[in-house]
């Protein structure tokens, strides 16, 4: 029987990208069906990068109303492409090569059909430019199997890249985006109080008079 050796005090990550992109039909509805979008589901490497070596198979789990939701991809590109009308949480499941010994890690991510914002010149989205939604993680593996460890150390991988590239904005884009609308709201609900002490203040003052 072969001894299982970990890596002690040793961690090791793999940088990976997961999101969607969706497209408008424009109308051309498939077949009877009410759908109005198609999109692609993905999990793989920055840059496009093979990560089968350490991935063995990503499950994704879609919402009930599709026919059968729990969708297997064994081999690259881990991705499934499908037509809907409707956003919903999709359920990520990565399992890793047997030789890791690791458990399946598992991940989230909305499903997004609508850009819901202008472009970066300020401008309608136009009709044709895909809407994406990716994010950047890595996946850590704590004290590796020495074996599995090898195996990482001989398929080195990309540097971790910027905030986004042309095909992808990853999580910490968003994360900005995000902190900037906050920043965004909560200035003008600042500037609706203002005004709102503003009026007191005055049917104050009229009140005093009266």
């Amino acid at each position: 029987m072969t001894s299982i050796k970990r890596m002690k005090g040793i961690s090791i990550s793999r940088p990976i990208i997961y999101g969607n992109s969706a497209t408008p039909l424009h109308g051309k509805k498939v077949g009877d069906s009410d759908h109005t979008h198609r999109w692609t589901i993905s999990v793989r490497g920055v840059n496009n990068e093979d990560i089968s070596y350490f991935v063995r198979k990503v499950a994704f789990k879609l919402h009930d109303t599709y026919e059968n939701p729990n969708r297997v991809v064994e081999k690259p590109p881990f991705e499934i492409s499908e037509t809907g009308w409707g956003e919903f949480d999709i359920i990520i499941k990565i399992h890793f090569n047997p030789i890791s010994g690791e458990k399946p890690l598992t991940l989230y991510h909305h499903l997004k059909l609508h850009p819901y914002e202008e472009d970066s010149l300020g401008n309608p989205w136009p009709k044709q430019k895909p809407v994406t939604s990716y994010s950047y993680d890595e996946v850590v593996f704590n004290e590796p199997i020495d074996t599995f460890y090898t195996l990482l150390q001989e398929n080195q991988t990309s540097n971790i890249p910027l905030k986004k590239t042309p095909h992808h904005q990853f999580s910490l884009q968003a994360e900005q985006e995000e902190l900037e609308r906050i920043d965004k709201a909560l200035q003008t609900t600042a500037q609706e109080i203002a005004k709102h002490r503003e009026r007191c203040r005055r049917l104050e003052a009229e009140l005093s008079v009266k």
